[in-house]
């Protein structure tokens, strides 16, 4: 029988989970498949967002993972700065650090993503992607997206104003009103890995799922 790998995954944001969740699973795929494992990713299980500090964030995350049935959780923060420094070292950290102290039954098998300076960055990593989600023809100058996107200090509100930018010429009756909010999953489900593989921040993300899978026997 197939192995089965069960993830669990806590997200900062209700609107990050639509777009985490399939890279999510896609990435641990592609990573059992660089090392020729034949592995079933179960669809990763969402952990309702909690109160409190970090430390116990992370340790009711950790509890639910178990109760769950899953072997790995996956804990988002945004770094919500230029580089992921200080979410490591003030939450990254402390989170795992609590987490591995802890007596009671958690799950202590753990990947950090920690997007530079938040999610939409990712979600701006594969610009034509984004172009025909918005149904548009304009190029990246005229939509404002003409940036690596962890240089953008807010890539929500870039992506905000490329769907406003990208429907203005639209008559009244053809406008549909489009929100950011029905882009996360889509785009989650058909971005090109390889084009989130161009980002430090998700290089980082992928390295610590072999490193999951590692702790699991299942890597070398």
């Amino acid at each position: 029988m197939i192995p089965q790998i069960i993830i669990a995954y806590a997200t900062e944001g209700t609107t990050d989970m639509g777009f985490l969740k399939s890279v999510i699973k896609r990435t641990f795929e592609e990573v059992a498949l660089e090392y020729l494992q034949e592995l079933e990713i179960v669809d990763p299980i969402h952990i309702s967002k909690f109160g409190g500090s970090i430390e116990e964030k992370a340790l009711h995350y950790a509890s639910q993972a178990v109760d769950n049935g899953a072997t790995i959780l996956c804990f988002h923060v945004d770094a919500d700065d230029r580089n992921d420094e200080t979410a490591f070292k003030y939450l990254i950290f402390p989170a795992f650090d609590a987490i591995k102290k802890e007596k009671t039954a958690v799950c202590k098998n753990l990947v950090a993503i920690v997007p530079v300076q938040m999610t939409e960055a990712w979600m701006l990593a594969d610009k034509e992607l984004l172009k025909r989600q918005l149904g548009t023809k304009k190029n990246d100058e005229e939509l404002g997206i003409n940036k690596n996107p962890e240089d953008f200090s807010d890539p929500k509100n870039i992506i905000e104003s490329a769907i406003r930018i990208a429907r203005e010429h639209l008559t009244k009756r053809r406008r549909r009103k489009l929100t950011i909010s029905e882009l996360y999953q889509p785009i989650g489900q058909t971005i090109k890995l390889n084009k989130l593989d161009t980002l430090p921040s998700y290089q980082k993300f992928k390295e610590a799922v072999r490193d999951a899978f590692k702790q699991l026997n299942y890597l070398y």
